[in-house]
């Protein structure tokens, strides 16, 4: 199994969803998550609990994100299921991290040599039925014409010790009761869901790129 670079930041894939950075719960454009990081930075996982739900299907209402959506600091005891407690919370200062810059990754081998040096990418894929009941193993599916409708994230890859074939480990978004703990490992080199032919990338940062120049120019 291949050794890639570790990513030094968990972000936080919650605040993703609450700002609708690119999307929601019910689908969404990756390359929104990389703008948005460009633009307003994102908090790390200790901010926001995952709870997988847009704010309305929290109970808040259709509205936009705000300070308690990005990083929150509660107290105990700890908030019974179905309901929000945020009387206990309250809004808190963070780091933000950024990208300086993102673009497109396709085909095998580039999508390794990004993997390596820069860390996991976004890739889509066509999650069948087939797939959704997916428990474990090197999975493979062959399809004519995948349609795209689902985001995932590669994060390394590997080799059969016994039958050397080649697959790619992939972490989705359905919680660890799925597949191997949340992550999947699946064919590389076709027969996979389309998962080499759409994925994208960002070089991380730890500062703010974008400018008040490029704000005020979009504005006009």
């Amino acid at each position: 199994m291949n050794n890639t670079n570790p990513t030094p930041i968990g972000l936080n894939a919650q605040v993703i969803v609450n700002c609708e950075a690119g999307g929601d719960c019910e689908g969404g454009n990756p390359a929104g998550v990389w703008d948005y990081a460009y633009r307003h930075g994102i908090p790390d996982s200790s901010c926001e609990q995952y709870v997988a739900l847009d704010l309305k299907k929290q109970g808040y209402g259709r509205r936009k994100c705000n300070a308690m959506d990005l990083c929150k600091d509660c107290v105990p005891p700890p908030c019974p299921v179905g309901e929000t407690c945020q009387s206990s919370c309250k809004a808190v200062e963070f780091k933000k991290y950024y990208v300086s810059s993102m673009y497109s990754v396709s085909g095998a081998a580039k999508m390794k040599a990004e993997i390596y040096k820069n860390g996991p990418i976004g890739c889509g894929v066509d999650a069948t039925d087939k797939f959704e009941l997916y428990n474990g193993g090197i999975y493979s599916e062959r399809i004519s014409f995948p349609m795209i409708n689902h985001e995932i994230s590669v994060v390394g890859w590997g080799k059969d010790e016994q039958s050397g074939e080649e697959f790619w480990i992939g972490r989705n978004s359905w919680g660890t009761y799925w597949g191997e703990n949340g992550y999947f490992r699946i064919k590389m080199g076709g027969d996979n869901l389309a998962i080499e032919t759409d994925c994208t990338a960002a070089i991380p940062s730890f500062k703010k790129h974008y400018t008040e120049e490029e704000e005020q120019y979009e504005r006009s």
